[in-house]
């Protein structure tokens, strides 16, 4: 690989930002794309469907075989609230590949006895973003009920582009969060992001069934981005 490429793919990695490196197979030339890189015709299509899927691969595009040596981050998925659901909720997505942190600063649910093997941060939202910011690649579920905790972390996933922001809590409560949100400068864009009520509308009534529906949103939502409509 030439050197220009790697350094450039490193400092990609190193960001966490998905890059795919195509390689021409008859001459050897390569190029590197980043996710959101315009990028026309079939090798357009080819290289959305490798940042989605993760995969690398060779194929076909105007007569040359290439090959798509994709990268793309793990992705990461924040819980903010120790509750019954964050329980079920980081089991299923240590299953499903994710790394998985909890934020709750309420001493009497963020407990490790409760998160065994979790990445447990008993601490206010702020405090923990701080030093380990969320990403493009970063899943974040509120799930506290409780504004003076979610609404912090459910702002910033705005702002830096969280590929699934999701709060628990019914309608009502949601068009409450809007109004607040407003007020702090939130855009209407922005706010249709999030994911309220929770979860996938599969009638979900106990905490490990919500926490299926909320997990089966989020590998939904990543498998799609990018997607018209998405």
């Amino acid at each position: 690989m030439d050197t220009k490429i790697l350094q450039k793919l490193n400092i990609e990695r190193q960001n966490r930002r998905a890059a795919m490196v195509v390689t021409d197979l008859a001459s050897g030339e390569g190029r590197l794309i980043c996710e959101g890189e315009a990028v026309d015709g079939d090798l357009g299509v080819a290289v959305q469907k490798g940042f989605r899927s993760g995969k690398s691969g060779t194929v076909e595009v105007d007569g040359s075989e290439l090959f798509l040596n994709v990268h793309v981050p793990a992705p990461r998925l924040v819980v903010i609230g120790a509750v019954h659901i964050a329980q079920a909720l980081t089991q299923i997505a240590t299953l499903a590949g994710y790394d998985v942190k909890v934020i709750d600063p309420r001493t009497a649910f963020a407990t490790p006895e409760r998160f065994t093997g979790v990445d447990l941060q008993a601490d206010w939202p702020e405090d923990v973003l701080k030093d380990a910011p969320l990403d493009a690649y970063t899943a974040l579920a509120a799930l506290t009920h409780d504004p003076k905790i979610d609404d912090f972390p459910l702002q910033e996933a705005l702002r830096v582009g969280c590929f699934y922001v999701g709060a628990l809590g019914s309608r009502k409560t949601h068009a409450k969060r809007v109004d607040r949100f407003t007020q702090a400068g939130i855009t209407e864009a922005q706010m249709e992001k999030i994911h309220a009520p929770i979860g996938l509308n599969i009638a979900a009534a106990t905490p490990t069934e919500i926490a299926v529906a909320v997990m089966g949103e989020i590998i939904e939502t990543f498998r799609k981005r990018g997607m018209s409509g998405s």
